[in-house]
């Protein structure tokens, strides 16, 4: 005789934090995005919720944000359990004027894992600096009794990290005794706040001449690089309408004379253009706001009435 079991009406979620730790927590299937936000949230114990978000990959390897307006069954497809990454969605254009110490930590952690991953290009001695500031913020001050030779190395820092660089680092370090762990940290963010590409969300695109752009979404607006040059710059106080078809992404932006231009990019999929466009109207949105409230949950749902 055949067995009907009944279709399970819960699902366990895996996040994996900045920090590399692992939350694994079981959900109804039917919950909303933001029943598991607010579960992280009160995890990490933040307060400054409106930066951050959990991003998952669909069965295509695109990259989402969960959307905390919709059923988690209906946005993450595979198997038990569900993996969701927890980063910083939207950067502070000045990440040390943040209200809370372990906002600034979580961007700290952000931020590390950009450079690491190559995604945010740093100089030479101003990796140095960084290096050094990681190291008082995780080893404390430097003692040569625990700190031996080669101690810099047990630590990653860039993609191709050099000897020389870790000497530099090691020097650096021996200059920052007495620094307090959240002070080292807030050194850092203040040091890497003024970088080019610092919390540039990069998209990849084709102009309509074919050639290869990338679309950067900041706190002040959309950039267009090409070869690593920016060769435009859209404010987001100038876009009034963001919209796409298939696989066309549109700007309407209006210039200093009170002009109208609408400028198009091919994205590499259906998929990767809604979620450009997504992208978009959040930080559109969220960027557009005088002050952004420490517990405002609703700055979640601007992307949902654009739908």
């Amino acid at each position: 005789m055949d067995c009907f079991c009944p279709k399970s009406t819960s699902v366990h979620c895996k996040i994996v934090f900045l920090d590399e730790t692992e939350l694994v927590h079981e959900l109804q299937n039917n919950s909303n995005g933001q029943a598991l936000l607010d579960i992280v949230f009160r995890h990490l114990n933040l307060l400054e919720t409106a930066y951050f978000g959990l991003r998952f990959l669909d069965l295509n390897g695109q990259t989402h944000w969960l959307d905390p307006t919709k059923k988690l069954n209906k946005q993450i497809k595979g198997p038990d359990p569900y993996t969701l990454y927890f980063g910083v969605k939207f950067y502070a254009a000045d990440p040390c004027k943040l209200l809370e110490e372990i906002t600034r930590y979580q961007f700290f952690l952000q931020i590390k894992q950009d450079i690491l991953q190559g995604r945010l290009l740093v100089p030479f001695e101003l990796s140095a600096e960084l290096g050094a500031f990681i190291l008082q913020s995780e080893l404390g001050d430097y003692d040569p009794r625990r700190h031996g030779y080669g101690y810099v190395s047990e630590f990653r820092f860039l993609p191709n990290q050099s000897v020389e660089l870790e000497m530099r680092i090691a020097e650096l370090h021996q200059t920052l005794i007495g620094q307090m762990p959240a002070q080292a940290e807030l050194n850092y963010l203040d040091k890497v706040k003024w970088l080019e590409m610092y919390g540039v969300d990069l998209h990849p695109v084709l102009g309509e001449d074919h050639v290869e752009y990338f679309l950067g979404l900041t706190p002040s607006g959309i950039i267009v690089l090409r070869n690593k040059n920016t060769v435009g710059n859209y404010y987001w106080p100038r876009i009034t309408k963001i919209y796409f078809k298939g696989r066309y992404f549109m700007l309407r932006v209006t210039d200093k004379n009170n002009d109208e231009c609408t400028y198009g990019f091919e994205t590499p999929s259906k998929s990767a253009c809604k979620h450009l466009w997504k992208c978009c109207v959040e930080h559109h949105a969220f960027f557009r706001l005088v002050q952004v409230p420490p517990t405002s949950p609703d700055i979640f749902a601007l992307g949902s009435r654009f739908r």
